[in-house]
């Protein structure tokens, strides 16, 4: 069951914002859709080969630019989760089946349909699994390496508190490993649900790196959900202590009426002044922005040294 928080006051705005045609958003957070015919051949690849996106199950605002450019989120393991996280559209409840076995082919064809050279891959957690589905994700990385030579980027759940689930993924050798914070400290149950814990968080960020010192590690927070700046810049002062190298801002946009309400609205030259902080604090690469989300143009960032 998703939380159910009344909305207490309407976001917060800069003062002197320009709105959009509703006046329900700033006008920076309102984007043309872009026109091109390449987004049908996206969505219709993953009809043919029954594969899922993130982009279509969590309402991504993104969805449209990057299948128009031929990308996509590949989301594994099914499109129903067991963690009720009170900001996200997938659906949750008991998964229904068991990982399909031939999943991780699928998704390597469609990846060289595609012809693309970075492959994201994600999941629903799946806490009625004994690994989580790391030995699926494990499949997936070999799969599309061996069929398209592609790097690869797991965006995985946190496998509640399983080491070995976290090392058989690296034994595949992603080469970015992405486990979003989401959030502070304060927030953090209240966000991402009852069995998170941030101390985990950071801590199997840094195992990624005693398992494999080759593959870079990346995280990312929505803003505006109630955090303070002190809180925010902490939260990314204990992800670099933890050897992170990526990191990722967006503005968090409620789903729905029954997930977490937006607090505030974070304007363009805040995220570009956290952006400047998060590099002089040694991130290897930063995007930050109202529409950044995890897997935002993850090549991009996959490719920096």
């Amino acid at each position: 069951m998703a939380f159910r928080l009344p909305v207490v006051a309407e976001p917060e705005m800069p003062a002197g914002t320009d709105v959009s045609s509703t006046g329900r958003l700033p006008r920076w957070l309102k984007r043309p859709i872009p026109k091109s015919n390449s987004n049908h051949l996206t969505d219709s690849l993953m009809e043919e080969y029954g594969l899922e996106t993130v982009c279509d199950n969590a309402k991504c605002p993104n969805r449209m630019e990057c299948y128009s450019q031929q990308t996509a989120t590949f989301m594994i393991l099914g499109n129903v989760c067991t963690r009720p996280c009170g900001f996200c559209a997938v659906s949750r409840g008991r998964p229904p089946a068991a990982p399909a076995v031939d999943e991780p082919e699928r998704i390597a064809k469609a990846a060289e349909r595609l012809g693309l050279k970075h492959v994201v891959i994600t999941s629903v957690t799946r806490d009625d699994l004994p690994d989580g589905g790391a030995d699926h994700f494990h499949n997936c990385v070999i799969a599309v390496r061996e069929r398209t030579g592609a790097t690869t980027e797991v965006l995985t759940p946190d496998f509640v508190h399983c080491k070995e689930a976290l090392a058989r993924v690296i034994e595949a050798k992603p080469t970015v490993f992405n486990h979003n914070m989401e959030t502070v400290p304060r927030l953090y149950r209240r966000v991402r649900g009852p069995k998170s814990d941030y101390a985990w968080t950071l801590n199997m960020m840094r195992e990624v790196k005693r398992y494999d010192a080759g593959v870079k590690t990346k995280s990312g927070l929505m803003l505006g959900l109630g955090e303070e700046r002190g809180e925010l810049l902490d939260a990314l002062s204990d992800l670099r202590e933890h050897d992170v190298d990526f990191l990722t801002l967006g503005q968090y946009l409620q789903p729905g009426d029954k997930y977490l309400p937006v607090v505030r609205y974070v304007p363009p030259e805040e995220f570009d002044e956290l952006a400047d902080i998060a590099k002089s604090m040694g991130f290897k690469k930063v995007a930050s922005g109202p529409f950044v989300r995890s897997s935002y143009h993850a090549r991009d960032m996959a490719e920096t040294e």
